[in-house]
């Protein structure tokens, strides 16, 4: 499954099941992806470069390993690519 956006794979995550399957549900969700987190349903992520020190750079992290979000930063801002939320995405395919 890709993920649109943080805000989408949260709510996949809230709604799936430990084996995967994802079950209607209705209401709020208090997940906090961060490092070390399972990942039950999401495969795959696109996602903005968000900004430094932010939940949503952990879960990015979470998803694909500090290091490899670090080295994507790290050539995003050396290729002058934009940041924040109008600015370039990325496809995290890393668990494909």
């Amino acid at each position: 499954m890709i993920s649109v956006g943080t805000t989408s794979c949260r709510t996949l995550e809230s709604v799936a099941t430990f084996k995967g399957e994802i079950c209607e549900a209705e209401g709020r969700t208090d997940i906090f992806i961060y490092p070390g987190y399972e990942f039950k349903c999401i495969d795959a992520l696109i996602t903005n470069f968000h900004l430094p020190e932010s939940t949503l750079i952990m879960l990015v992290s979470a998803f694909c390993s500090y290091e490899n979000t670090m080295a994507a930063y790290k050539i995003a801002v050396q290729e002058k690519y934009r940041f924040f939320s109008f600015g370039d995405a990325m496809l995290i395919l890393d668990r494909i």
